[in-house]
């Protein structure tokens, strides 16, 4: 009997289906009819049915506003089993919850994805004016705790490579020149963890460490958030940050990083 290479069985409607969902993975948050036929080089009929079929199925999901489309919240609830899977909030879980009991503050894990970090898991505070962390929603690189933890840990190529030729401005407080980011990254580096002083939204305040597998390579962040009169750089300095650097390690070391 000739045994078959696997790419013999390869169906072409779902690898075209597959490639629909990839083209979501970097800067797009939302692509059309056309651009998708103009990627993909099929016909746009062809990408309308593809689209009718995974957006029946929760993958994709259409923006009525402008009609284009993004993916949907079963391809988020794929990711999350996958990492799942892979321990990473299982093993999140747990610290986030004994995090939030010391600190009083709201906590979330996110892992970067389509250009910016994603949270997957958070925890909120049992305070009446807290912070809740939108599960799923993209968060830029530049502006936040997270992201800045992400970029600091990375190589100068990785960082030029997920940075947009020009940092958008949220608030008065965004660090919109590159290299002022670059140094703040270095020292971000140094300290092992990073602050966001209002700098995504106003007057929220979020302090976030890099998370590590085995490998030491960073999977993802833990980070704390809460308003800013209760985020004061000395509570910070001398009392966030020592306890999600406790917390980051830890997690770290559950897979396999270390402290």
């Amino acid at each position: 009997m000739v045994r078959r290479e696997k790419s013999n069985y390869i169906i072409r409607s779902v690898s075209h289906a597959l490639d629909v969902i990839e083209q979501f993975y970097g800067d797009a948050d939302e692509l059309g009819v056309t651009d998708l036929s103009k990627r993909l080089k099929l016909h746009k009929n062809n990408i309308f049915r593809l689209l009718a079929t995974l957006e029946s199925r929760g993958y994709i999901e259409q923006n009525k506003a402008t009609e284009n489309y993004r993916l949907g919240v079963r391809s988020l609830q794929l990711g999350q089993a996958y990492i799942g899977r892979m321990g990473l909030l299982r093993q999140a879980r747990p610290i986030m919850e004994a995090l939030v009991k010391q600190c009083r503050e709201s906590a979330y894990v996110a892992v970067a994805r389509r250009g910016g970090m994603v949270p997957l898991d958070s925890v909120d505070a049992d305070q009446p004016i807290r912070l809740v962390s939108q599960i799923g929603e993209t968060l830029p690189l530049h502006c936040t705790a997270s992201g800045k933890v992400q970029l600091a840990f990375e190589s100068e190529e990785e960082q030029k490579a997920r940075l947009p030729d020009s940092l958008k401005k949220y608030t008065s407080s965004t660090i919109t020149e590159r290299q002022a980011l670059v140094q703040q990254l270095r020292a971000v580096s140094e300290k092992g963890y990073a602050v966001d002083a209002g700098e995504y939204v106003e007057d929220v305040r979020s302090v976030a460490v890099p998370i590590k597998d085995y490998t030491g390579r960073v999977v993802g962040t833990l980070a704390v958030s809460g308003p800013s009169y209760r985020l004061a750089n000395e509570r910070i300095q001398k009392e966030l940050a020592p306890l999600i650097l406790k917390a980051g390690g830890e997690l770290s070391s559950r897979l396999g990083g270390g402290n």
